[in-house]
């Protein structure tokens, strides 16, 4: 085994495969590759969205523009709960709408008066973002903001004036509240609205209105480690949906420059694509109830455990990251219905992931044996498997049979996304039989298949475009859930 230094300075140890004595220089990456800043991101995996604003005491889901700040006054606001819940269902963020399409800001901005500043809620002395800010602190979770470029209050929307109006925000935001780790940027903008009480359609070009060069420099100079989000990028790009699924195929490399926000024919470009020219993995939104802001009448529609494991395993399963709102209520607080679901996918996921079976199994890959502590089982996630040839099977054996039904694979992303696709096959003990198959693996690829007794598991790359290198293998068992 050798160690070496790659060109994104990770220390990484090597095993080549065609002798288990023979040492080899690492191969040369493919493709786009992620920065630091970008694979840091990626093993955060599971954050929340806390969509918070003037809509959730008008019970809409856009707001018009022409709300007054007197309507926004919650009872028994209390961040530090939202940032509790948050921790205990296992994310690591919360990212917070300081300002949605219709305009009102939850800190005291001095650019605008349609902010909490003129609101009742601590006689207008109050700051959302700083609470916020300050709760993701004591409770050690990342903290990011999201900010509509759309504004349907503003009465210079749809001019130069406004884009001058919405840096100014922007500066705000990553300048007072200290490290942000995610700027959200919505694809919605345009259209009718209050626009400071002219009652009318203002539409925009899409793709130049906003100077997106220049609004992405400033977050770059004031956060230079935020990741920014949008349709387009550039460091995450919408998974397509709002159903928190990403694809079978899912490529973090992307076509970014053909690629703008709110674009009508962004469908085409969702999955990415292995001739991608930049690497822009997927983040997947999905609210916990039909709507992203609270209404009372969804207090029973609260997504099932059934539904949040399903989004979990085609979101953090296919290559993207799961991005799960909670629709805070009137109260300003998470309501019980929304706790209770968000802390039973915290109790499914604990148990999935409590044994490791892959850590009892002999590996053989590509029929020579691998010793018990080798890269694909040992965890630490700088170390890789390299093998020579494009197709390869990586089979893992036990003594006795083990009651699982997940397999989960990583490649190491620093040298690229190579997987094109793969077959999985079990052994009970009366032969092979197929259990799934799949296209892409990339950051991380969870693969359900039939609970039973299995003496082996044989993983197949089927197709790449390069021989891969994978960072992790690992079997689990999945709680089974019972009807609701």
């Amino acid at each position: 085994m050798r160690t070496f230094l790659t060109s994104l300075g990770l220390l990484t140890a090597v095993v080549l495969l065609s002798s288990c004595n023979q040492k080899t220089a690492p191969p040369a990456p493919i493709g786009p590759l992620p920065n630091d800043a970008q694979l840091a991101w990626q093993q955060l995996e599971y954050y929340g969205f806390i969509h918070f604003n003037m809509n959730t005491f008008t019970n809409k889901e856009w707001g018009y523009g022409d709300e007054k700040p007197a309507q926004f006054n919650p009872t028994a606001l209390d961040t530090r709960q939202w940032a509790r819940i948050a921790k205990q269902a296992g994310m690591k963020g919360l990212i917070i709408t300081a300002k949605h399409h219709d305009g009102f800001c939850l800190w005291p901005s001095a650019y605008t008066e349609h902010s909490v500043k003129n609101s009742p809620w601590q006689n207008g002395e109050g700051d959302i973002i700083r609470e916020l800010a300050a709760a993701c602190k004591e409770f050690d979770l990342k903290f990011g903001v999201y900010l509509s470029p759309w504004d349907r209050n503003h009465p210079d929307y749809g001019t130069e004036a406004y884009i001058t109006y919405y840096c100014n925000q922007l500066t705000e935001l990553l300048s007072n509240y200290g490290p942000i780790f995610e700027v959200w940027f919505d694809g919605a903008n345009g259209g009718d609205g209050y626009y400071g009480g002219a009652n009318e359609e203002r539409r925009v070009d899409k793709k130049t209105y906003y100077n997106w060069p220049n609004t992405i420099a400033l977050v770059r100079k004031l956060q230079p480690q935020a990741m920014i989000f949008s349709d387009a990028g550039p460091d995450i790009r919408w998974v397509g949906n709002e159903r928190g699924y990403a694809y079978d195929a899912t490529w973090s490399p992307f076509l970014r420059e053909e690629v703008y926000a709110g674009m009508s024919n962004f469908d085409q470009y969702a999955q990415g694509t292995p001739e991608g020219t930049h690497w822009v993995p997927t983040e997947s939104d999905v609210s916990i109830r039909p709507g992203w802001y609270y209404h009372p009448e969804q207090d029973d529609q609260v997504k099932s455990l059934a539904d949040l494991t399903t989004i979990y395993f085609n979101s953090v399963g296919r290559n993207s990251s799961l991005l799960l709102n909670i629709p805070v209520d009137t109260r300003g607080l998470i309501h019980e219905n929304d706790a209770a679901q968000l802390l039973q996918l915290a109790d499914y996921l604990k148990e999935m992931y409590a044994n490791d079976y892959a850590q009892q199994a002999q590996f053989t890959v590509d029929d020579k044996q691998l010793q018990a502590n080798n890269p694909l089982n040992d965890a630490k996630g700088n170390t890789y498997l390299v093998v020579k040839e494009a197709t390869t099977t990586v089979e893992l054996e036990w003594n006795r049979p083990q009651q699982v039904n997940t397999l989960m694979v990583q490649e190491f992303l620093p040298l690229g996304q190579r997987v094109v696709s793969f077959t999985l096959e079990g052994n009970t003990g009366t032969g092979w039989e197929a259990l799934a198959t799949g296209a892409t693996i990339g950051n991380k690829r969870l693969i359900n298949f039939k609970t039973s007794a299995y003496t082996g598991l044989r993983l197949q790359i089927t197709a790449a475009l390069a021989p891969p290198v994978l960072a992790q293998l690992s079997v689990y068992t999945a709680p089974e859930i019972e009807e609701e």
